[in-house]
Parts: C-alpha cells; sequence; structure tokens
C-alpha cells in the first residue's frame, strides 16, 4: 500500500512538474519578466523625475553653491545627477527584488506544496532575476542618453564660446580697444578686467566665453552676468586685476588713451590741461557729444581751477606723490570714443631717470603731450631784459629745469619698449604766450605763429630733430590762458585720436556758454540690471540641461514599455 501511495504521489508530482515546467513556467516567466522589468524602469524613471525635476539647490542630486560662478551644467553636474540616480535606484531595486523572492520562497516552498509548486517558484524567481538584464541594459542606454546630451551640449556651448570669443576679440581690434590701469603704483596694461556683480558684489576674474558658460554667467546670488562687451559686460563695474582700483565706465567698449603731460615743476602742464578739458568740453556740447568725469574728485578739481582762472589766479602745484590719471569720458557723434587718462605728475618726477622710471604709464602710449616752459630755456633766460624779468615773475612761477633735459630722459625711459619708444603723435606746447608775446624774443612768436621754427631759434634745434625722429607726426602750439578754446580743442583731438587737427575741426563754432559750462560725472552707459532666479535655486541652464535629459528618459522609457508591450502581444497573442 505504501508503495503505490509513492507512486501515486510520483506520478502526481512528474504531472506537476510536467505541466508546470511544459505550461505554466513558459507563460509565467515571461509574464513576470516584463512586469519585473516594468517595475525596475517605473522605479527608476519616478527617481530620475525626483531628482531632475526640483529646482532647489539642496534637491536630491544637491548643487554646491560655487565661490563665484557657476561652471557648465554639462562639465560635471550632469554626471553627479547621473551617479545619484544610480546609486539610488539600484540598491532600492535590489532590496525590493531580494525581499519579494525571499517572501515567494517561504509563500511557495515553505511546506509540503513545494514539491508541486517549484516550477511556479523557479518561475517568477527566475523572471524577477532575469528582469536586472533589460534593468542594465536601460542603464547603459540611458548612459549612452547622458553621453549623447553632454557631448551635443559641450560641441554646441564650445561652438558658442569659439564664436563668441573670435568676435570680442574683432570688436578689440577694430577699435583698437586698450585697456590700462590708471592708478598709482600699478599702470598695468590689462587683459580683461574683474567684473562686479550687481547683485552681491562678488568680483569675477574671467568673465569670458567659457568653462561658466558662453552667453552668460551666473554668479553665486543668481544673477545673470555676460560674457563679451558685444553683450553688455561694459554696464558692470570693472576693477584692475591687478591692484584692484576701480577702472572707468564703458571699459573695454571705447580705447582708453594715455596722455601724458611731459615737462618740468612749474612748466604749465596742470594749467594746460585743465584747459584742454575746458576746450574738449565746448566742443563736445557744440556738438551733441558729451565729456564727463569718471571721478567725482576730479570734477571738483577741475571746477577748483575754472574757479581760479575766472578770477586771475593759476591752480595749486601738484603734490608730489605719483598721479591718478584724471579720467575724461569723452562721446562724441560717429566713432569718436575715448576715455582719455590724462596723465599730470608734479614736474619733479621727470628731473632725475629714477623718477622718470616711476611712471610707467608711459610704457602704454602712443601720444605725447610735452609742455614747454618758454622761460626755463637757457637762451631765453639770458635775452630777457630786467622789465622783462620783473614781468614774468610777477605773472607766473618759472621752471628751473631745461626742457631739453627733461624731454632726453623720458626718451632714454621710453626706449626700453620693445617699438623703441615709438609715438604716434607728439604734441609740443609752449606755455605762459600770453607773457611771452610781451617780451622782446618772444614778439616774433605772436607775428608769425611758427612755433617750431622759433624753438629751434631758441636752443631746442637737436630737440625738434630727435622729436622727428621719434614721432610718427609732431605738431606745435602756443597755448595761453586768452588762447581759442576752439585751438585747444583741435589739438587735444588730434592727439587724443578724437578729431583731425586744423581748420576741419574748427567747423563747429565754440559759443560762450560752451565754454563756461562745467562738465559731471554722469554716467555714459546704463548699469546692468540684476536678474536671475535667486541664489537658492540652481541656474536656468542646470534646469534646462536636466530637463533634457528628462524629456529623452520620458522618451526611452515610452519607447522600452512599447517594446516590452509588443514582445507580450506577439509571445502572447489573443
Amino acid at each position: 500500500m505504501q508503495i503505490l501511495i509513492v507512486l501515486l504521489l510520483a506520478a502526481v508530482w512528474a504531472g506537476a512538474m510536467w505541466l508546470g515546467f511544459w505550461y505554466v513556467f513558459p507563460v509565467l516567466f515571461p509574464a513576470t519578466l516584463i512586469v519585473a522589468g516594468a517595475a525596475a524602469l517605473g522605479v527608476y524613471y519616478l527617481n530620475a523625475c525626483r531628482t531632475l525635476a526640483p529646482s532647489a539647490l539642496d534637491g536630491p542630486s544637491p548643487v554646491a553653491s560655487p565661490d563665484v560662478a557657476y561652471r557648465n551644467y554639462l562639465l560635471a553636474q550632469v554626471w553627479r545627477d547621473w551617479w545619484t540616480i544610480s546609486r539610488t535606484v539600484v540598491p532600492q531595486v535590489y532590496r525590493i527584488a531580494s525581499g519579494i523572492v525571499v517572501r515567494l520562497t517561504r509563500t511557495l516552498l515553505g511546506g509540503p506544496w513545494g514539491f508541486f509548486a517549484f516550477p511556479i517558484w523557479l518561475a517568477l524567481c527566475a523572471g524577477i532575476v532575469a528582469a536586472a538584464v533589460p534593468a542594465a541594459a536601460f542603464v547603459l542606454a540611458l548612459t549612452v542618453l547622458y553621453g549623447v546630451v553632454a557631448a551635443a551640449g559641450l560641441a554646441a556651448w564650445l561652438a558658442c564660446v569659439l564664436v563668441l570669443a573670435a568676435v570680442e576679440r574683432i570688436f578689440m581690434a577694430y577699435g583698437r580697444i586698450l585697456q590700462t590701469c590708471p592708478h598709482p603704483f600699478c599702470y598695468e596694461r590689462i587683459g580683461l578686467p574683474e567684473y562686479e556683480c550687481p547683485g552681491c558684489g562678488a568680483r569675477h576674474k574671467r568673465l569670458a566665453p567659457g568653462a561658466a558658460g558662453a552667453f552668460r554667467h551666473v554668479c553665486r546670488c543668481g544673477a545673470r552676468l555676460p560674457t563679451t562687451v558685444p553683450l553688455g559686460r561694459f554696464r558692470l563695474a570693472a576693477y584692475c586685476p591687478h591692484c584692484g582700483g576701480r577702472l572707468p565706465e564703458r571699459i573695454g567698449r571705447v580705447r582708453v588713451e594715455p596722455l601724458p603731460f611731459v615737462g618740468g615743476p612749474a612748466a604749465g602742464k596742470t594749467t594746460f590741461m585743465f584747459l584742454g578739458i575746458r576746450a574738449l568740453h565746448a566742443r563736445a556740447r557744440s556738438v551733441q557729444g558729451r565729456l564727463a568725469f569718471v571721478e567725482q574728485r576730479h570734477a571738483q578739481a577741475y571746477a577748483g581751477a575754472i574757479r581760479e582762472f575766472r578770477r586771475g589766479g593759476r591752480p595749486a602745484k601738484t603734490g608730489p606723490e605719483l598721479p591718478l590719471a584724471t579720467m575724461v569720458d569723452v562721446d562724441l557723434p560717429g566713432r569718436a570714443r575715448r576715455i582719455l587718462y590724462l596723465f599730470d605728475p608734479a614736474g619733479e618726477h621727470y628731473t632725475g631717470a629714477t623718477e622718470v622710471e616711476s611712471l610707467r604709464y608711459l610704457d602704454h602710449g602712443e601720444a605725447l603731450l610735452f609742455v614747454v616752459d618758454p622761460f626755463a630755456l637757457p637762451q631765453v633766460r639770458r635775452a630777457l631784459t630786467q622789465d622783462e624779468r620783473d614781468l614774468v615773475d610777477q605773472a607766473a612761477a618759472s621752471s628751473e629745469e631745461d626742457p631739453a633735459d627733461t624731454l632726453q630722459r623720458v626718451l632714454n625711459d621710453l626706449r626700453s619698449r620693445p617699438d623703441q619708444g615709438r609715438q604716434k603723435r607728439v604734441a609740443v606746447i609752449v606755455t605762459k604766450a600770453d607773457l611771452l608775446v610781451r617780451t622782446e624774443i618772444g614778439r616774433c612768436l605772436g607775428h608769425d605763429g611758427d612755433v617750431r621754427a622759433w624753438l629751434g631759434g631758441v636752443g631746442l634745434g637737436n630737440t625738434v630733430r630727435t622729436l622727428d625722429q621719434v614721432a610718427g607726426q609732431v605738431r606745435y602750439f602756443a597755448s595761453g590762458l586768452a588762447t581759442e578754446p576752439a585751438d585747444v580743442a583741435d589739438l587735444l583731438g588730434w592727439a587724443s585720436g578724437l578729431a583731425p587737427a586744423g581748420p576741419s575741426g574748427g567747423d563747429h563754432p565754440l559759443t560762450a556758454g560752451d565754454a563756461q559750462e562745467v562738465p559731471g560725472t554722469a554716467p555714459l552707459r546704463a548699469p546692468w540690471p540684476v536678474r536671475g532666479r535667486g541664489s537658492a535655486r540652481v541656474p536656468a541652464g542646470y534646469q534646462a540641461g536636466r530637463w533634457a535629459v528628462l524629456c529623452g528618459l520620458s522618451v526611452l522609457t515610452v519607447a522600452a514599455v512599447t517594446g516590452a508591450v509588443v514582445a507580450a502581444a506577439e509571445r502572447f497573442p489573443f
């Protein structure tokens, strides 16, 4: 009897195995495989949405706040997001799958019926385990998707970076844009200034197309800043990267033109500089242009000097410290735009070779204003009568430095430049002409106005010939307090490259109102507005990159589900 029972049970078991492996397993295994794979795909997709959809910095894949500016999303953060999703999904899917396998094993194989339920258990567990293969293929496809998105985005980013950099270089070359520092003990040439974020004040040292973005950099506060001058970078506050000093507005958009005033003590450099500013301002007003000081203190100094001129006095003597350039922003109709750095050091800085070497702004300019005190020339001094000496002494202080020596020291220093100190334009200004023409030796200067010939006749012949050799163009000018502003404006316009000298420069007559108006410090550009997503949210570029990946993942998910449904329909036709 027992043998019959055993044989019966064996037959029943064999039948159950035959039915299970022949009919149940072929259906249950692929169904389990599809369901388990779809479940793993769903878990991955849900975690991807939780990771990629939020815009907060402290989301599932946190974005660290940078020291200054965010880097391009595709350079690093895209792979951090991928790793965050992967390291979250894989353990989660493994825990779910292993828990289901354990529960199935306990339920189906935990009793005597386990001998008969083995095909069902095997189909379910094998389907769950085998689902790892399509899941791994999906992860691999997603990794390829990340790579494709990153490669396409980086290719577009690199193309934009190269194009924008080329455009800015062409713009700088076409406009002959020169950027230098006007501050004492620096005077360095500047390739790229530091720019200040108008939102938080952070200094951006490399605000140019690059790793932080092609068109815009996103500051740590969320403000979006332009990367090139044509895009508006000149509207940000700029600082010298060498000394940290503030630079003029519109730096990088218009050429900086250093104009050094060279001359000995009491030669009249400061007086002529103020006369030149007055003349240029009058010329700008007469042609509906603009002239403004960059620094308020320079506007105040100019206003004080003009008051002194009106009372018949002269400006105070320049201090012994190295000069901060008097910065004047000039904008005339057409393409006549310049930021003028007017360097007016004390004459003592030209009395020795060591002192001249400290004037490093001489290394950058292509124009020079050589101010000659005629009463410092030995031959003129000897020619003065006693009455003429008394007249000169009462009217103005005279320099004790021979102008020829002053110029020679400057030229010796300039020869250390790569171009051997060549200058495009040199203006030689004989100051105190209103006094000079009242002396016998200077009376001829008032008759024919040939300043060059007069200088050659009073002992500066060698100096005149030297200037002809080191300069492309040399112009001579006699200046006094009563000199016509239009003539001074023509000379300064020529020296600074704003306009040609000569009759064409005087086509616009200057009225009394033009010459009396005092320029202010009104800005010549609108400040950059603070715009962005705020410091608590990821930059728009990060969000766009995440959404692009999420869209690709959605397409991939739909394609995988559709493929699974089609495969199931083919396997189990109804």
